[in-house]
């Protein structure tokens, strides 16, 4: 497991907000806090409450009283949720398709103190130098989403069944996959064996977006966090990420972003 693979902090701040563009972040709010704002959406009052949130989200918690715990964020890359112990977990559908719809529940008494312990298990192991502390710590997240899901029914929000959202589900399973080596619908269409016009339309149906903006976005969310988070040069990036030039990746990236990626780099 690479380093910051997981990251868990306290919501012990006056505000606890997104950590960057490429995680998927799990908020459980125990303690009663003044709010959360997810895309200028405002939930006030809200505790003893767990968020699933997008990287595409933009978010805030507000906290009452940040002297004490109010709960947990959990950070989680592709990696580890690509992990073959969690990769079938159903929270992953909803990662996966991001639907617009944000899985919010309530946790009973009983489930609550458990959460806790694992969220303080988790929190006191990514500190550790244990041996097998990555085993062990993937073992306390699928015993999470087991919890979660078995609370709320997450699969409910991905649960249709039907031929197309399969082929959705697995197209953006490739696409999270294989993004480095094929940026092109006809490339997962083959890997599907199905035409492009029939990815394109079940991709429309499904998630009434094209299957080249789901490619488009990926590029742009690897892009970002490389640029923010590496010391790789740009030429670096873009042959990492299967561009067959500098000069083209710095012309998508500028054309989806309206700035270049040096540019992006030097407002960090």
């Amino acid at each position: 497991m690479k380093p910051n693979a997981v990251k868990i902090v306290q919501i012990s701040n006056e505000t606890t907000a997104k950590y960057n563009d490429e995680y998927f972040a799990v908020c459980w709010i125990k303690e009663e806090v003044k709010s959360i704002e997810i895309n200028h959406s405002l939930y006030q009052n809200v505790s003893n409450s767990i968020f699933f949130l997008d990287p595409k989200y933009q978010w805030k918690i507000s906290n009452n009283n940040h002297t004490s715990n109010s709960g947990y964020v959990l950070f989680l890359s592709n990696e580890i949720l690509n992990n073959p112990m969690l990769s079938n977990l159903h929270i992953n559908k909803v990662r996966l398709f991001n639907s617009g719809e944000i899985p919010l529940f309530k946790l009973s008494p009983g489930i609550e103190k458990r959460t806790q312990a694992i969220l303080e298990m988790i929190d006191e192991l990514l500190g550790s130098h244990l041996n097998h502390k990555d085993d062990a710590i993937l073992s306390l997240l699928n015993t999470f989403f087991v919890y979660c899901d078995g609370q709320c029914n997450i699969k409910s929000i991905a649960s249709n069944n039907n031929a197309k959202t399969n082929i959705v589900y697995n197209f953006k399973k490739l696409v999270d996959k294989y993004i480095f080596q094929h940026h092109e619908v006809t490339d997962y269409a083959s890997l599907l064996n199905i035409s492009p016009k029939y990815l394109n339309e079940c991709v429309q149906e499904v998630l009434s977006v094209k299957p080249k903006s789901i490619i488009i976005e990926q590029l742009l969310m690897r892009s970002r966090y490389a640029l923010k988070f590496s010391n790789k040069s740009v030429k670096e990036i873009s042959f990492e990420l299967g561009f067959s030039s500098p000069d083209y990746f710095s012309y998508f990236f500028k054309t989806h972003t309206g700035m270049s990626p040096s540019l992006l780099r030097k407002a960090n």
